[in-house]
């Protein structure tokens, strides 16, 4: 996945939006203004196992399930049913049970209404489970990469599985009595991450959702 969206056209188009932060980007933080838009890339080699082992790869993690949605809610604004129903069907896909993700890399993108109904979702979805396992937004780091912003992620959650560090929502400051998940604030932990699921969800309601277990 790729993107470079520092184009003056671009950059207006979201700005037209009120979405974008005047100062940096604080997910599920009481004091979140909006997103901060970024440019990079992020690569995987996908390959079937008994394909990587025949060739002797060091195999990172498998992608266990994958789950997708289209809700149609809202142009822009997020909903709660089309989300839960990507992860819910990336949970049925891999044959898990809610209990089994030990980290969750969230869609998080600093705005007030899509970290609130992420929130919402997720508790929807993982029940109690919601408040056990760890949660992060590293948009909060890279920021939003559009097109290159899950690759970005499911490399963070492969990593999270390769080092048993679970990293950080950054920048955050504030409780928000709406988003009480345990978002990972400011500093990375030491967790061991034997499944973990990345969240990614677009504009008109296109969800998807992906597991990856350790191998």
């Amino acid at each position: 996945g790729s993107d470079a969206p520092f184009a003056w056209g671009v950059l207006k188009a979201w700005e037209a939006m009120r979405v974008l932060s005047p100062d940096t980007c604080r997910p599920f933080s009481a004091d979140r203004k909006g997103l901060v838009l970024g440019e990079g890339a992020g690569m995987a080699v996908l390959e079937s196992y008994e394909h990587a082992r025949g060739r002797g790869a060091t195999i990172l993690a498998e992608i266990a399930g994958v789950g997708l949605s289209a809700d149609a809610f809202h142009i822009a604004a997020p909903s709660v049913e089309g989300p839960a129903s990507a992860m819910r069907a990336c949970l049925a896909d891999a044959g898990l049970n809610a209990e089994d993700v030990d980290y969750l890399n969230a869609h998080g993108t600093g705005t007030k209404s899509n970290d609130q109904t992420e929130t919402a979702a997720i508790k929807r979805v993982f029940g109690n489970h919601a408040y056990s396992m760890s949660i992060s937004s590293t948009k909060s780091t890279h920021a939003h990469c559009l097109g290159a912003a899950s690759a970005l992620e499911m490399i963070a959650c492969v990593m999270a599985i390769q080092e048993d560090v679970v990293p950080p929502t950054a920048n955050y400051r504030e409780p928000d009595p709406a988003c009480d998940l345990d978002i990972t604030p400011n500093v990375p932990r030491e967790r061991k991450v034997r499944v973990a699921m990345s969240n990614a969800f677009a504009m008109g309601g296109t969800n998807a959702v992906l597991a990856f277990r350790q191998v």
